[in-house]
């Protein structure tokens, strides 16, 4: 398969580093022999179509997957020596949101691993925890319980918990998934300033048409790589469609949307 990979600007310290990676499934690949960089300081998107591997690729940077094969770094560290770098947004339906505890303390959790699991967050943590929840909006929510919130509200509390660790690389999955236009346009605006600030976010996004508004840079995933790069190098209609099959309906890319996606 062709991969139109362009290479991270030299100059430019590469904040994720993937080099063949292979992940199985029950002997079914999910991802095979991807070879990726991604530079500090950009927001990229990871698209493709259902059962690309885009999650895994998250899942299996961060050691919730076991790989078959390939090396993961990130600024020339493994996960286990670079934890604290990293920040997690998972899936919001992969949580039981019935669990009975308070916005608040989802949002301390994201302090755990500098606090370690035997000492109690105190006055400190709090704040820094309230100070997230203001930067997403919902601070006016920190006492409410979890299973009170609207998906949005759910989807925000989740960034706080990434935030509050104050990472160098963010790893974000489906976050815009099933939220508002309001929780959308908050969630871009905060990227965007962690982008202002030098840091890193890794999407793994779904909807075509706001990728060159809101990514720049994108790696287009069908179990292996198709391309990488800057979004106005690499998100073409020609990529769209290695990557979706063939299924990419616009020549337009600002608007491309798979078949798949539409029915």
């Amino acid at each position: 398969m062709v991969n139109n990979t362009i290479d991270a600007d030299p100059q430019n310290p590469v904040a994720l580093e993937i080099n063949d990676l292979t992940v199985a499934y029950q002997s079914k690949p999910a991802l095979w022999d991807v070879d990726l960089k991604v530079p500090e300081g950009v927001l990229m998107a990871i698209i493709g179509p259902n059962g690309a591997g885009k999650s895994t690729l998250i899942k299996a940077a961060l050691g919730l997957v076991p790989r078959a094969a390939g090396t993961i770094q990130f600024y020339g560290k493994p996960y286990a020596k670079a934890r604290h770098l990293v920040g997690y947004v998972p899936q919001r339906g992969s949580v039981d949101w019935d669990f009975p505890t308070s916005v608040l303390d989802v949002a301390m959790m994201g302090l755990y691993g500098q606090l370690g699991w035997f000492r109690r967050p105190g006055r400190h943590e709090r704040e820094k925890a309230m100070e997230a929840l203001q930067q997403v909006g919902i601070a006016e929510l920190a006492n409410r319980q979890i299973s009170q919130l609207s998906g949005g509200q759910q989807q925000r509390t989740f960034l706080a918990r990434a935030l509050v660790q104050d990472a160098q690389i963010y790893f974000m999955d489906e976050p815009f998934a099933a939220v508002d236009k309001v929780t959308e346009r908050a969630i871009i605006s905060m990227l965007r300033e962690l982008r202002k600030r030098q840091k890193t976010v890794v999407v793994v996004h779904h909807d075509l048409q706001t990728v060159t508004d809101y990514f720049d840079w994108v790696a287009l995933l069908n179990v292996e790589l198709i391309a990488s790069g800057p979004t106005a190098e690499v998100f073409t209609t020609d990529n769209l469609r290695l990557t979706y099959g063939g299924r990419v309906t616009a020549t337009d890319t600002t608007a491309a949307t798979p078949i798949s996606e539409q029915q």
